[in-house]
């Protein structure tokens, strides 16, 4: 492991310029917080070589155009089917985020084909593709074609995967998601709670999509017009935001906003 520091304390030692004492401790190997991070870091932005995950890595800190270069040299570089995959994804994903939405489909359904003819029928992969591809089609307004994809992901999941796994989770979410646009509330809210309780039970307490999960909640309690559970739901996205990201982060500052708008309602 390289030398790695954790910050003791901050203080500031000019109040006429914007000049910091910042103390640090030297972390040892067997520090367990460090493991835990380091373990973390790994699952999260993983790969199988540094290319892959320089990749992941510029998705996570929102670099898109540099991950698009970077995804689209490798995708013309490589020959082996799995990684073609993973591209494929990748790229799709950064369509789909962008609002290219048919892009978005062509890149995902070329995925499809590869998975569908190199894999059997229950494979993760497939579940990855099926969800993708739903989750465009919910952008897109298709319901009916974003529930039939997101069943397939969804049968998958339920068959292989234990019943706590972070898979499982985020296809409750996807269709908690998808009832939500379609204006059923009690559907989402029962999808969102199969969510949390798997999310709860695997991820750390100030994980992002903890975050994400308690403003779903918050979303729909709001359009149901129970500003009292949704204001709950908003100061715990809140909590986790503050620790996590930086104070002027757009998602710090929609939670936020959305309290302030919150409590003037009740």
């Amino acid at each position: 492991m390289h030398t790695v520091f954790r910050i003791d304390n901050v203080k500031q030692i000019d109040n006429k310029h914007p000049l910091y004492e910042v103390n640090l401790i030297l972390a040892s190997d067997d520090n367990q917080h460090l493991s835990q991070l380091t373990e973390r870091i790994h699952k999260e932005i993983g790969g199988s070589t540094g290319w892959a995950r320089l990749g992941k890595l510029l998705l996570k800190i929102d670099q898109v155009n540099k991950a698009e270069e970077v995804y689209t040299v490798l995708l013309e570089q490589t020959s082996d089917p799995t990684m073609k995959v993973h591209y494929y994804h990748q790229l799709g994903c950064i369509q789909n985020n962008q609002g290219e939405y048919e892009k978005a489909i062509e890149y995902y359904i070329k995925a499809l084909e590869i998975c569908r003819d190199a894999l059997p029928s229950d494979h993760p992969d497939l579940a990855a593709s099926y969800n993708n591809i739903g989750e465009v089609y919910r952008n897109m307004s298709d319901y009916s074609k974003a529930l039939s994809f997101y069943e397939k992901a969804f049968e998958i999941h339920r068959k292989i995967l234990p019943p706590n796994h972070p898979d499982l989770a985020t296809s409750y979410n996807n269709f908690g998601a998808l009832y939500r646009n379609m204006g059923d509330n009690s559907k989402a809210l029962s999808s969102y709670e199969k969510a949390r309780e798997i999310f709860e039970k695997t991820l750390p307490s100030n994980h992002p999509d903890l975050a994400t999960c308690y403003n779903n909640f918050a979303c729909v309690y709001d359009s149901m017009r129970e500003y009292s559970k949704a204001l709950s739901f908003f100061e715990r996205t809140r909590d986790i935001r503050q620790r996590s990201l930086a104070p002027n982060d757009p998602l710090l500052t929609e939670v936020l906003e959305r309290i302030e708008m919150i409590r003037k309602k009740l």
